[in-house]
């Protein structure tokens, strides 16, 4: 959140979707524009289209429900899937002649949090456009029933992000969670119910970035600025030193790559001693990190030592992360009494829906009537909860760094990712507001249609183990996704 909670807050209202076709005409005519100059985003391309345009066709006669689960890599996703709805879906179609009822659009899930940060006025948009709110870090039943009901009943298909949060990678995947294979099957539940006999299915879809001009200089830049708010000074590293295995295409590029790890080695070891020294976390207590914690990437055939220098390098500062990330986590999960258990990602969830607890206060629903001292209490352990979802939200940007992500492929996409990455980490150190994120160039997008995968095919599997087949179809839909990074 760009500025800290000092007061309680009166309990988070579900904010009820409202589809708006004046509002969303009017954000047809405005968004590309925006995208384009602010959000630097341009020639957004869509692979296999044909295959939304049948689907669509299917779905206004009556033949299919569906459900477009979207890779989310970045906070710009929403404005390609938007672009893909409304103007390349409508294209594609009077390309092939097909005549598709008007507006082609979609009712989505949104995280609930996302207009804390961003504004009321975003979660009023949303509204007007079709969201349907969902908070992550519980059973929001008034959320799911609302997007149960969208997804069975709606004029317009569904579209949702299956990852359930951004990672800042645009080549990796995080575990999806298996809400959208759930409420594919409830939709399906729900259809056989009301005797209807249309098919349920899951679209998935891929987005992925590339930068249109590889500004070094502008990287070089950030970088550089990194460094000065950190208090390192400038330098440029031996490249005949012990990374000169690097596959690198050139000095230059391996030059940045050192002052990358310099960098990264610098700010997590200023982490280690601050939690050390004011948290009494030190580094003889890491052996504790729970291995269900750990990345799988994290532990490589061959141990450290047969390992070349500069894997060897990334391999401790893994896990040295993550060890790192496992405390953090223990200041806010003692905070608020949970118990460090699941990934990263899962306590990072409960963590935030126990600070909302605290500062979204559903057993005081009128503040302005309480006593002074009652609301001096309640404004304290707001602003308290507030501090200690610090170390969560600083956590939650690296919950998929393994680090090997530029190694593998030192491309200039994968240096920008993982120095943003850093940034916002420093930014969120500095105390600033971390949504605006740095621009290093205008960016071309990739969009891939996926053939859907069938849950009405898996219904009896559904019925004979019902959380097995979510799993299973979770799975599938997870490998459908990471077969759509292009290479």
């Amino acid at each position: 959140m760009p500025n800290s909670i000092t007061q309680a807050q009166p309990p988070l209202e579900f904010i009820p979707p409202a589809y708006n076709p004046v509002v969303n005409r009017v954000a047809k005519l405005v968004l590309p524009s925006w995208t384009r100059w602010r959000v630097h985003l341009s020639d957004i391309q869509v692979n296999r289209a044909e295959i939304l345009v049948d689907l669509y066709q299917q779905f206004q006669a009556g033949k299919i429900r569906f459900i477009m689960a979207f890779r989310h890599a970045s906070v710009n996703d929403p404005f390609c899937m938007y672009h893909l709805v409304s103007r390349a879906i409508p294209k594609a179609a009077r390309q092939q002649g097909v005549a598709l009822k008007q507006p082609v659009h979609a009712y989505f899930m949104y995280d609930r949090g996302i207009p804390l940060w961003a504004g009321r006025w975003v979660g009023w948009f949303l509204s007007q456009m079709g969201g349907t709110p969902i908070r992550r870090g519980k059973l929001d039943l008034q959320g799911l029933r609302s997007a149960r009901e969208l997804f069975v009943n709606g004029q317009f298909p569904m579209a949702a992000a299956p990852e359930g949060a951004t990672n800042g990678h645009n080549e990796v995947v995080s575990p999806i969670e298996p809400g959208v294979a759930q409420l594919s099957f409830w939709c399906v539940e729900d259809l056989q119910k009301a005797d209807r006999n249309e098919q349920v299915l899951i679209v998935p879809i891929g987005i992925q970035y590339y930068y249109i001009t590889q500004d070094w200089r502008r990287l070089e830049e950030l970088l550089s600025q990194l460094e000065s708010d950190a208090g390192l000074s400038p330098s440029k590293p031996d490249c005949n030193g012990r990374d000169e295995d690097v596959p690198l295409d050139n000095q230059t590029q391996l030059q940045l790559y050192q002052r990358l790890i310099r960098l990264s080695e610098f700010l997590l070891s200023r982490m280690e001693e601050f939690y050390s020294k004011f948290y009494h976390y030190n580094r003889d207590r890491w052996k504790d990190t729970p291995a269900s914690t750990l990345d799988p990437a994290l532990n490589p055939a061959l141990p450290s030592s047969q390992l070349p220098d500069s894997l060897a390098v990334n391999q401790q500062l893994a896990q040295r992360l993550h060890a790192l990330m496992h405390k953090a986590l223990m200041v806010a999960e003692d905070y608020f009494n949970l118990q460090p258990k699941g990934s990263f990602t899962d306590r990072c969830r409960r963590l935030e829906q126990a600070g909302w607890d605290w500062i979204y206060r559903e057993d005081l629903k009128h503040l302005e009537t309480l006593p002074p001292v009652e609301r001096g209490l309640a404004d304290r352990i707001a602003e308290e909860a507030d501090l200690r979802l610090w170390h969560m939200r600083l956590v939650e940007s690296f919950v998929s760094v393994t680090g090997y992500y530029v190694i593998e492929k030192p491309s200039f996409e994968r240096f920008a990712e993982t120095l943003l990455l850093l940034w916002e980490m420093v930014t969120r150190i500095k105390g600033k507001p971390s949504f605006q994120r740095p621009s290093l160039g205008t960016q071309s997008v990739q969009i891939t249609i996926s053939p859907p995968l069938s849950v009405s095919d898996r219904w009896d599997a559904y019925k004979a183990n019902r959380r097995q087949a979510v799993a299973q179809l979770t799975q599938e839909l997870q490998q459908a996704l990471e077969k759509m990074i292009l290479s």
